[in-house]
């Protein structure tokens, strides 16, 4: 009987660890998107999943579709889930640095 109780322990924990790592983290990731999501208004600038920038011309949230403008006269309707930042040039340039590779100097080498 011990180790019935000792098994069902070690199970229970082990489903806890999942749910704490993999799970939860997913659900405050996910609801973190749908409040900014909530928040877009018109004229933001945005960053979607294919790396297009764009400004917000149209937003039907219950539909959860969206219209951006790319460019003079060259607008795309996406879906909403797309989108996932705010346009912070300052900021993807700061990440263009840090992820870009060092150039190697033939003295290094």
């Amino acid at each position: 009987m011990p180790e019935i109780v000792a098994s069902a322990m070690i199970l229970l924990l082990i489903i806890a660890a999942y749910w704490s790592l993999a799970v939860l983290p997913r659900q405050q990731a996910f609801k973190k998107h749908q409040r900014y999501i909530r928040q877009l208004r018109l004229g933001d600038e945005v960053v979607t999943y294919g790396g297009l920038i764009g400004t917000l011309t149209q937003l039907e949230p219950d539909k959860g579709e969206a219209v951006i403008r790319l460019a003079e006269n060259v607008e795309v309707r996406i879906i909403t889930a797309a989108i996932t930042q705010p346009y912070n040039p300052q900021e993807l340039a700061h990440n263009a640095q840090i992820a870009a590779p060092r150039e190697v100097h033939q003295n290094e080498v």
